[in-house]
């Protein structure tokens, strides 16, 4: 299934099969590409050789530092991936966590860890920020 198709489908055809095994690839497909990333940025780091000037041995730390930080990013989508493939197994995949509605899959293409529809995530954000302030 195309992703042309699966905007085309039905509304009534909601998270039907053929949708969640797009969706499932999907996030199989992310999973596989983060777990590589992980994989490189290790291999990367152990073969690191440490420069003898300052300059060159600050410049290359701060890329590490910037890599490390990338790969903590990934890691946590990691984990949101991993939560959105239990989802599809439990069948409560593409549907707001608040208010059980269904999030769309627009959306779902854009961002295929949403948990909360769009209203809702205003909502949460709305709310965080006038906590925060």
């Amino acid at each position: 299934m195309s992703e042309a198709e699966l905007l085309a489908s039905d509304p009534k055809d909601y998270m039907n099969e053929a949708q969640l095994a797009f969706f499932r690839q999907r996030l199989l497909d992310m999973k596989a590409e983060l777990v590589n990333n992980a994989a490189n940025t290790a291999e990367h780091l152990r073969e690191m050789t440490i420069p003898s000037d300052p300059a060159d041995r600050a410049t290359l730390e701060e890329e590490y530092a910037l890599e490390l930080r990338t790969r903590e990013r990934e890691r946590k989508l990691l984990s949101k991936v991993e939560g959105a493939l239990r989802r599809i197994d439990d069948e409560s995949y593409g549907y707001c966590e608040e208010t059980g509605e269904p999030i769309g899959l627009p959306r779902l293409l854009a961002r295929p860890t949403a948990t909360l529809t769009i209203d809702a995530q205003e909502r949460r954000e709305r709310s965080q920020k006038a906590f925060a302030d």
